[in-house]
Parts: structure tokens; sequence; C-alpha cells
């Protein structure tokens, strides 16, 4: 099996440095995640910047937009717009009453203080909390999404299991060791691991043959051996 360096080395050369979010601070990546639904990156950075340049990333902005301008903007997310607007608008609550509108301030506050504030939005679990706050310059181990989490557990880390909090649990006790603990690599890490899940690891019909990291994949070997018999 790939340590996790190499692993990560090999993706770079393949996809080269990866494209973050253009969302910036925990209010408009909470925003970002809450821009579309099963639509591709190119949709929800469309409806992101849409809100940015028709209304303005702030919590005040958001909560005293009009629906006129809001659901086209929703509709472009995707399906029920009538309830992404209401998620915006509860993002804008949260962030004006909880926060005093200045969502930023929780970045200041101890880690698991910071998940739970996350948690409290709409759409945020606990693998997004930590998204959010490692995109933020707070990391602390490497959160991981489902294409992510495929990677890893083809590859070898974890065990590949139905209950997927277990399966999460165990691929992150395998990469314990094996993480750097700088932001900025983390960052890239998980941006990479996700490209490599939705461009060629696919979860049916991956493209093994294409993949820079097949012949140490333990999935791409088992594949490649029930075509041959």
């Amino acid at each position: 099996m790939l340590s996790f360096r190499k692993l990560i080395e090999r993706l770079h050369k393949r996809y080269g440095d990866p494209e973050l979010p253009p969302a910036r601070g925990p209010f408009e990546l909470i925003l970002w995640e809450n821009a579309c639904y099963l639509l591709p990156d190119e949709r929800r950075r469309e409806v992101f910047q849409g809100l940015r340049k028709q209304v303005g990333l702030t919590a005040k902005k958001i909560a005293v937009a009009s629906d006129d301008v809001l659901l086209p903007l929703a509709k472009r997310g995707g399906m029920r717009p009538e309830t992404r607007v209401f998620r915006w608008r509860e993002i804008a609550r949260i962030t004006l009453t909880q926060f005093d509108g200045n969502l930023d301030a929780i970045l200041n506050e101890p880690y698991a203080k910071a998940r739970r504030a996350l948690k409290m939005f709409p759409n945020i679990g606990e693998p997004g909390a930590e998204k959010i706050l490692l995109l933020c310059g707070m990391a602390q181990g490497l959160p991981l999404e489902s294409n992510g989490l495929r990677v890893l557990t083809r590859v070898g880390y974890g065990r590949a299991q139905k209950d997927y909090g277990v399966m999460y649990k165990s691929v992150q006790a395998d990469l314990a060791d094996e993480l750097p603990t700088d932001a900025e690599a983390l960052q890239q890490a998980h941006a990479l691991l996700r490209t490599h899940g939705k461009e060629l690891c696919k979860d049916k019909a991956p493209l093994c043959a294409e993949c820079p990291v097949a012949k140490y994949c333990d999935y791409a070997q088992k594949l490649a051996a029930s075509f041959i018999e």
C-alpha cells in the first residue's frame, strides 16, 4: 500500500494544484455548501457568485433580500429551490441572532467549540464542519467526504463497510500517524482526494486503467483479476 504522502504526490502529479472553493470564512463556506444539490461544482460556483453579485455575502444582506432575487438563484441550484432559499435565510438568521452577525469570531474559539457552532447551520454535520474549519486554516486531522473516503478505502485505508460512520472512523484511525499537520497541505490532500473520486475513482464504473495509483490499489487489482478470471 502506498503511504499517504506518496498517494497525494501521485494525485498531485495527475491533477496539479487543486482548485479550492472561492468562499472565504465560515459564513461564505456555509453558503457554498448550501448553494446546490446534486449538481456539478461549476453550477455551485455560478449560484454562489450570483449571490455575491446580486445580494452580497453578508448575513444582513441575505436576511433582507427579496424572494424575487433569491428564488431565481436558488432554481439554478437544483431541485426544491424554495427549501434552498429557506436555508439561506436560516444561515443568515443564526449568524445574526447567535453570533451578532460575525461568524468569523468562532475561529478564535477552541476547535471543538467552533465545530459545535458550525453544526447549528443547515446541512452542516461533523465532517462538513471540520472541512469548513480546515479551509479556514484550523487543521485538526483530515475531514473526508464520500469521494475521498472511497479513494482511501480502495487503496487500503480502513475497511469498506455498509455503516458509513464505522467506515469513516476506521479510515481516520489508519491515517492518524501519516497526516501532515500543516493546514495548507491538508487542504490540498482533501481537494485532490475529492477530485480523484469524482473523475476516476468513481463509485460505479471507476476508470482504473487511467488511474495513477491503480497498481497500488487493492480495488483495482481485484477488478483486474475478475476480468482475467
